[in-house]
């Protein structure tokens, strides 16, 4: 997926609804932790799915290692496959890798992944929103304005499901 900013708008309008959305549909809190630790290890994202569409997913790896979040976030991936989502709307696994550490990443990188994720985050609600069995909470579509660009909002939050 690339990403390209069309706006002037911040992101945190975004990261904020996608958090208060992933929220409310698990009844989960992120607690201290930011948007990329709160979903590295794939459990809240798995929980969400699961939310939407209750039983997609039958197994989560709760695990506290790298390759439970990985495996974890794999299975987050196929599901919203399952639902209609789209490749070019789905994030690499390795977006919501710390790379903190790595001297060569620069916050740039580490800022497009996660827009990255906030994009199948806003897909993934707005599939929830034209499920006709999904009765939850919605996602503010409103919110992503900023990072998909005006034109492309305006014509996702008016067409049809």
């Amino acid at each position: 997926m690339e990403w390209r900013e069309q706006s002037t708008v911040s992101c945190d309008e975004a990261y904020l609804e996608a958090q208060r959305w992933i929220e409310a549909v698990t009844k989960k809190k992120f607690g201290s932790s930011d948007f990329r630790s709160a979903l590295e290890n794939g459990v809240l994202l798995c929980d969400l799915i699961n939310g939407i569409k209750p039983g997609i997913i039958r197994r989560v790896n709760r695990l506290p290692t790298p390759i439970a979040g990985l495996d974890n976030l794999n299975v987050f991936l196929r599901a919203c496959g399952k639902l209609g989502l789209k490749e070019a709307q789905l994030f690499h696994p390795g977006d919501l890798q710390d790379l903190s550490t790595r001297v060569t990443v620069k916050a740039e990188e580490t800022s497009r992944r996660l827009k990255n994720v906030l994009i199948t985050i806003y897909w993934l609600g707005r599939r929830a929103q034209c499920d006709p069995v999904y009765n939850g909470p919605y996602l503010n579509l409103k919110a992503f304005e900023g990072l998909l660009g005006t034109a492309l909002s305006k014509m996702v939050l008016f067409r049809h499901c």
